[in-house]
């Protein structure tokens, strides 16, 4: 058995990989074309074109797709065998036998396993590292890769003094649980963000419908399958925008930009290795 069956089988990990193979069968051009839109929008660019691209735990495969849609050569690999199934399908789906398209079972934490891959002008994890269960280890392996004047475009769920005690303790109790246990906190937490999401809508008299039917705004993404991403995203870890400059920069990173969140979402970083 791997090391990520057994982390399943023993309750220590989320599977990510079985949410998006559920995901792709929402996948249409308009969340296509938002996660370009996300890809362009912070690394300011209206192209990736003759960029090469890694994909640092590449999840459903959507930014690998939207990567090589914007015209950059693009190297993707996940942990989890289905991820990389999910990455491999949407190659087939829309860019068959593509040779500037390549996709691996790999994981960050390894450094030789990275060393092997090369340099790349943007290294992309968005929403990963902290899923790792090292996430220190698994930011400085990521930049590894990185190739002299390259980008680093990493989001990293922010720390907040109590709700991320709270957050690790429903997802730690949420991956340990029996079927029936799982569906009892998913059920309360969907029902509580749909209540909540009524009475905000209600007090600005808008359709509360809307929320959901242009959730794809937000980088393509599925309202539904992100909040069992949410839910049952463990391993866990945070930090504070500070903190993760603070970590890159000692390493001789420049930050170009920060998407901070300012709640317990992700903040969003694109960092800089100067040229030699």
């Amino acid at each position: 058995m791997s090391d990520h069956a057994q982390e399943i089988a023993s309750g220590r990990r989320f599977e990510f990989g079985k949410n998006w193979l559920r995901f792709l069968d929402s996948l249409n051009d308009a969340r296509i074309l938002e996660a370009e839109r996300s890809l362009t929008s912070m690394l300011r660019s209206a192209d990736l074109e003759g960029t090469s691209f890694l994909d640092v735990g590449s999840g459903s495969g959507l930014f690998s797709l939207a990567a090589r849609r914007l015209g950059a050569r693009v190297h993707s690999f996940d942990y989890d065998p289905k991820s990389v199934a999910c990455t491999r399908e949407l190659k087939n789906r829309f860019c068959p036998a593509d040779p500037l398209w390549n996709i691996d079972e790999g994981s960050v934490l390894d450094r030789a396993f990275l060393t092997s891959l090369g340099q790349f002008d943007i290294v992309y994890s968005w929403g990963v590292l902290h899923h790792t269960g090292a996430m220190w280890q698994a930011l400085e392996n990521a930049t590894i890769p990185v190739a002299a004047g390259g980008r680093l475009f990493i989001a990293i769920y922010n720390w907040q003094p109590y709700w991320t005690r709270l957050n690790t303790w429903l997802k730690r109790t949420y991956v340990a649980c029996p079927a029936v246990g799982k569906w009892i906190i998913a059920g309360g937490f969907i029902a509580f963000q749909i209540a909540k999401g009524f009475v905000k809508d209600a007090a600005t008299l808008r359709n509360p419908l809307a929320r959901y039917r242009q959730y794809h705004g937000d980088r393509g993404m599925s309202w539904w399958h992100d909040c069992f991403d949410w839910i049952g995203g463990y391993p866990y870890e945070t930090a504070t925008p500070n903190q993760i400059f603070d970590f890159f920069k000692r390493r001789g990173f420049v930050l170009e930009r920060l998407d901070a969140c300012g709640g317990h979402a992700c903040n969003q970083f694109v960092f800089r290795r100067p040229n030699l």
